[in-house]
């Protein structure tokens, strides 16, 4: 499976932006998708995580309340809203697949099989 990540930029802070990673390749129906993100001082961290098959999600603590990710089936496209952003979500987001997803797992990195190329979010004044 391939992903293709988009809608990074630089916005304000308490601003908000869309992230966007479609799928291609093989049937994506027992793949749970995950956004993660990366600085140059921190390791990759997991942010959320949706299943493709029933929807349920994941969230990180530091994004609980502000993102909501999502998916549209028919666009094979999954989403993540990003809501009061701060400075501190400045980084590289990364979308990822993981099959045959267990919910425990959703949140690690090396769980993940498959991964986009990353879109860089800045957050400043």
């Amino acid at each position: 499976v391939q992903l293709q990540a988009s809608g990074g930029g630089w916005v304000q802070p308490g601003g908000s932006l869309r992230l966007s990673c479609e799928v291609s390749g093989r049937t994506f129906s027992n793949y749970a998708m995950g956004w993660f993100r990366q600085t140059p001082r921190k390791d990759r961290e997991f942010v959320a995580a949706i299943k493709w098959s029933g929807g349920s999600t994941k969230y990180a603590d530091s994004v609980k309340g502000r993102f909501t990710i999502s998916k549209d089936m028919a666009k094979k496209t999954g989403y993540l809203q990003m809501n009061s952003l701060k400075a501190e979500d400045t980084a590289v987001y990364y979308c990822a697949a993981l099959y045959a997803p267990i919910t425990s797992t959703m949140s690690h990195v090396s769980a993940y099989d498959s991964w986009g190329q990353g879109t860089l979010v800045t957050v400043s004044s």
